[in-house]
This record gives C-alpha cells, sequence and structure tokens, in this order.
C-alpha cells in the first residue's frame, strides 16, 4: 500500500496542475470577451449613427427643395409686381411675396441647422469607423496572443497526461476514478490521518476507523470529505482527540449519523461521498 500512496501523491500533484491548466484553457478565451462586447457595440452605434445620418440626409434634400420652390415663388411675386394694374393686385400680390420670403427665411435657417447636425454625425461616423478599425486590430492581435497561450497550455497538458499515464498503471481504475473526482472538485485527494483527525476537513475520526486507516492494508476515505487516508503519526506536541486503543467503533459512529436524519442525508448528495459510505459497509 505503501507504494499505491506514493503513487496518488504524485498523481495528486499531476492532477491539480492538469486540471487548472483545463480550467485556465476554460477561461482564456473570456479574456477576449470585452474586447468582442467593445467591438459588437462600437459597430451597433456605428449602424444607428448611420441610419440617422441617412434620415438627415433625405431630410436635407427635401428643404433644399422646398428652398429652392420659396426663391421661385418669391422671384415670380417680385416679377409680377411690374404687370399689376390695381390697388387690390397689389395686395394679393404683396402677401404671397411677404409669405414666400418668410418661407425662404425659415426653410434656409431649418436647412443650416440640419446640414450641421449632418455635417456632425458625419465626423462621429469617421471617428467610429476609426474606432472599430482600431478595435478589430487589437482583438486580431488578442486572438493571435491566446492562440499561442492555448497552444502553449495544451502542450503542458500533454505532457502532464503522458505523466499520469505512467503512474497509473497498478492503480485499481476505480480508485482512479473517484481520485479523478475528488481532485477536481477539493484539489488534494489524499491526505494524511494524525491524531485520529483527518488532514483534510480536520473532522475527528471514530478511533477503529483510524486505526484501519493505520493498519493500511487497504484504502479508506474520509467518510466526511471523502479524500482518501494514510496515516502519519502525531508529532510531539500535538494532541490526539483519542487513543487509537480506544473502544469507539464505526458502530458507534453510524449511530451518531442515524440520529442527526435527513439533515445529513442532504450533505451526502454527492456520488462519491455515497460511495464512501459503502466503502465504510454502510448501505443507501
Amino acid at each position: 500500500m505503501t507504494e499505491i500512496f506514493d503513487k496518488l501523491r504524485d498523481l495528486q500533484d499531476v492532477l491539480a496542475e492538469k486540471y487548472e491548466i483545463q480550467r485556465d484553457m476554460e477561461e482564456a478565451p473570456k479574456k477576449l470577451f470585452s474586447q468582442d462586447e467593445l467591438l459588437a457595440r462600437l459597430k451597433k452605434e456605428f449602424i444607428e449613427k448611420n441610419a440617422d445620418y441617412e434620415n438627415i440626409r433625405k431630410k436635407v434634400v427635401m428643404l433644399k427643395t422646398e428652398l429652392a420652390e420659396a426663391e421661385a415663388a418669391r422671384e415670380k411675386g417680385e416679377k409680377d409686381m411690374d404687370n399689376i394694374t390695381t390697388h387690390r393686385e397689389y395686395e394679393v400680390l404683396d402677401k404671397e411675396i411677404r409669405d414666400a420670403a418668410e418661407a425662404e427665411q425659415n426653410t434656409r435657417k431649418e436647412l443650416q441647422k440640419q446640414e450641421k447636425i449632418l455635417a456632425d454625425i458625419n465626423e462621429a461616423l469617421k471617428s467610429a469607423e476609426q474606432m472599430i478599425a482600431s478595435q478589430e486590430e487589437d482583438l486580431k492581435a488578442g486572438k493571435a496572443s491566446l492562440d499561442k497561450e492555448i497552444a502553449a497550455m495544451q502542450k503542458k497538458l500533454e505532457k502532464l497526461v503522458k505523466k499520469e499515464e505512467k503512474i497509473v498503471p497498478g492503480v485499481d481504475p476505480e480508485i482512479i476514478f473517484k481520485f479523478e473526482r475528488i481532485i477536481k472538485s477539493k484539489e488534494t485527494g489524499i491526505v494524511a490521518v494524525k491524531g485520529n483527525v483527518c488532514e483534510g476537513c480536520h473532522m475527528i475520526l471514530p478511533a477503529q476507523f483510524a486505526n484501519k486507516v493505520r493498519n493500511g492494508d487497504d484504502i479508506n476515505f474520509c467518510p466526511y470529505c471523502s479524500r482518501i487516508l494514510y496515516y502519519q503519526e502525531a508529532e510531539d506536541g500535538e494532541d490526539e482527540y483519542f487513543h487509537l486503543d480506544d473502544t469507539g467503533s464505526l458502530t458507534d459512529f453510524e449511530d451518531d449519523f442515524d440520529e442527526e436524519g435527513d439533515e445529513d442525508d442532504s450533505d451526502m448528495s454527492d456520488p462519491a461521498d455515497r460511495e464512501t459510505l459503502k466503502d465504510l459497509g454502510y448501505d443507501d
């Protein structure tokens, strides 16, 4: 079992690094998320500004037509002044000229206003185009850098997989399966028992179970955190919660477990934890 424990400790280091790299590879694309989001927002704003530009441009064209019509009406009225013969005709034509002149003035003012807006939007569009082009370049460079980073991580991962393949022979595949799940969720999968205490979760273990771990005849999982346990003598000065020759047993542990009822059942929802209880002799 000493050889198995040594293998598991070596495997723990390999798996911990392997899973960390895998998490980094999954998270890596998110580094460009803000850049992607910014580029999408810039493009959306550009489309909206361009639509505004088109609407204002059409309005400017319409105003220019209206201005030309108002100018023509005013000029025609002024020419017709030479042909009037009565005062009544003069009053009517004078009103037409004044109305045309007022319409011409108002239209020209509105046209100048809309042309100013159109020019501002046009400048904004040019600026937006430059920003989009710059952001696309930055994103392209970021993706190229990310591809290199992921490629480097992939090489490391391949080396770790080879190390893993060299370690696992001789270890029960079911133990490896459970061990991998523990490492993924808790990072450490094999810990010492010192003074009847699991060094992983710091829970006090029943004396008989601690004795079983101390004997080292087989693989034992902590009933609380599911980690694989090996025995390590307490160092000088370290307190032991129980002596290993105490009369306590896993039967006592089972009685305590039953008294807690459904509350503890919720903590055993992890299949790995249920498997651990089975290993200890508990039924579902």
